[in-house]
This record gives C-alpha cells, structure tokens and sequence, in this order.
C-alpha cells in the first residue's frame, strides 16, 4: 500500500496500522525546510514503528501538488515494495484566515495539495491497477468538514467538499473495473495538526462539548476503520464515506428537545 502525508497523526497510524497486518507500506512525505528538524523525527519515528513488523517499507519522497512528481512516486514505490493494491490519500494542509483575507495564492496552496494532489494520486494509483488488473483500493481522508462547514478554513472546507465528489465520482467510473473507492471522514482527532486545541484546556473543553461521545477521536481508531475499508469484509462498499466523529455529524445541538410540544 501507498499512503501520502503517512510520517504523523492520522497517517501515521493508518501506515503502522496496515503494517501490522502485514501489509507492505511506502510512506510518502515532503519535508518542509521550515520544520526540517520536527519532520525528521516524525519519519524516523514512522519508520521505526513499521520497521518493528516485520514488513517491507520504503519512504518514497514527492509534492502531491505536482503531478510530476506523484508520477515518479509511484514509480519508485513500486520499484521498491513491488505493486500497490490500496492507495491513501492522506496527505492535507490548512489555512486559519477570515475568508476576506484569503488570498489567490492560500486558496491554490490548499487546493492544489489536498484536492488536486488527491486526484493526481488516484489517477497514477488506477492506470497502475488497470495496467496489472489489480482490484485496487482508494481510501480518501477527507473531514467532517465536507459537510460541516468550518468558517476560517474556507481552502480547507472547499476542498473535501471537493474530495467527496472526488470519491464518489472515481467510484462509480470505476466500479465496473472492479476498483474500490470509499472515504474516511475523521471528527476531532488527537493528532500533531490539531494541537492548538488538543494541548489547550479550554479550547480542548470547547471542542468536546461539540461531540455526542464526550472525547476525541485517536488517529488509531481512524486507522482501524481504513484497514476494514481496504479488506475483504468492506468488498461490496464504494463511493461511501464512513464519518469516525464520535456523532459530531448527527447535529448535537438538536440532542435537547427544542420544539413546542
């Protein structure tokens, strides 16, 4: 399996994830020369997660934004590892800005990675399946936020509205070919990305009340639910994304009767 942005947080744990049950992990990155130092640890903790189970690994370096570059990722990645059945699309960033102050420039950073960059790598990941007659697998993880809006982060909402159009749309082109794809929409999650809130008691405090279950998720339990997506057992799913919120999708504020009966 191939997964992008897999060095931390969610992606980490689905590659350690999906390596513990034997599967073969190439685990894309892009070190960012502003956090080279905090992004090396990241890989080098990674990789030694996966290293201890046993599996065939490899890192396999590219920007998911160029197409290029995802092209000879791929190339790599199967050189290394052999073929790829299952592809993550994992890899994500975002922009914390009023949306009046949201330049041209912010809007395409954020599109171009989480969107296009999504797109690049599932078109390298089906021609790869069609060549070999795999019946490959496409994960995408969006957000709850392709459905809840999330004012401040307008790149970041735009693009996993766009990322479920994007798995629905490949899974019905594709599902007569026998490729798979499905989506995974994470609530609030425990992961580096989401530290702001995670390390603040308040705003820690803030975010739970929004959720049915009372806590966060863990980038663990979003790994579980990509290998059950992948498997055998999830062989009739696609074009479905499957939100692991903790009920943040289920409209909580209604929870209390507002009506007047």
């Amino acid at each position: 399996m191939l997964i992008t942005g897999g060095t931390a947080g969610i992606g980490q744990a689905v590659a350690v994830r999906f390596a513990r049950e034997g599967a073969n992990v190439a685990i894309n990155y892009l070190k960012d020369p502003k956090e080279a130092e905090n992004t090396e640890a990241q890989v080098q903790e990674c990789i030694h997660k996966i290293g201890q189970q046993g599996v065939k690994h490899a890192l396999v370096r590219a920007d998911v934004s160029s197409e290029e570059q995802v092209i000879a990722m791929f190339e790599d990645a199967v050189e290394k590892l052999g073929d790829i059945h299952i592809l993550i699309n994992n890899a994500g960033i975002q922009i914390n800005k009023p949306s009046e102050q949201v330049t041209g420039e912010d809007l395409d950073r954020v599109l171009d990675v989480n969107l296009k960059g999504a797109f690049y790598c599932s078109k390298a990941a089906i021609r790869h399946f069609l060549d070999k007659e795999i019946q490959g697998v496409i994960i995408n993880i969006s957000s709850v936020h392709q459905k809840i809006p999330k004012p401040g982060f307008i790149g970041y909402s735009m693009s996993k509205g766009g990322m479920k159009n994007l798995t629905e749309t490949l899974a019905l082109e594709y599902a007569d070919r026998k490729i798979r794809v499905n989506g995974i929409g994470p609530g609030a999650t425990i992961t580096p990305m989401n530290k702001s809130w995670v390390e603040d008691p308040e705003k820690h405090k803030q975010v739970i009340s929004h959720i049915p279950m009372g806590r966060a998720g863990t980038a663990d339990e979003m790994g579980a639910v990509a290998t059950f997506l992948a498997s055998d057992d999830a062989s009739y799913i696609t074009g479905q994304t499957l939100y692991v919120d903790g009920g943040l999708t289920l409209y909580p504020g209604f929870k209390m009767a507002w009506s007047s009966d």
